[in-house]
């Protein structure tokens, strides 16, 4: 099999392209592609009333749960982000987006919805993708 044959060899080169044009529109926001999917799940939580502990967003984002936590600490620092003692658990923080921190997040997901657009008109079928990659996504 020739590696443009391969489906896994054809999704890494994909990927990687995507992954740059990803950061690339992340770049003046000054956010990494993680710290953006941890500010938008966080931000999407808690516009829908809830404010996660770290286990639930890395679950939620999908991301390690060591690195959510030092991502966290990034976006803290940046004053997007605060982590608050949980009353109903002191060992645990509860995650909420500063002020700040929403307008950063709503202006993020529009340039990375774009970045999204663009990258993926090449698609001759974009219904017919997200069939394919929601099973490979799921598992």
């Amino acid at each position: 099999m020739q590696p443009e044959e391969s489906p896994g060899f054809l999704l890494w080169h994909v990927t990687l392209r995507w992954q740059r044009d990803i950061a690339a529109a992340l770049a003046p926001l000054d956010l990494t592609h993680v710290q953006f999917v941890l500010l938008a799940s966080a931000w999407w939580l808690n516009r829908a009333g809830e404010a996660p502990r770290q286990h639930a967003l890395a679950a939620h984002a999908g991301t390690d749960v060591k690195m959510t936590s030092q991502v966290l600490q990034k976006l803290e620092d940046k004053g997007l982000l605060q982590r608050q003692v949980d009353p109903s658990d002191t060992r645990a923080k509860l995650l909420r987006v500063t002020d700040r921190g929403a307008e950063v997040a709503e202006r993020a997901v529009a340039v990375v919805e774009a970045a999204d657009a663009a990258f993926f008109a090449a698609t001759p079928d974009a219904k017919a993708l997200l069939d394919l990659l929601r099973p490979l996504a799921a598992r």
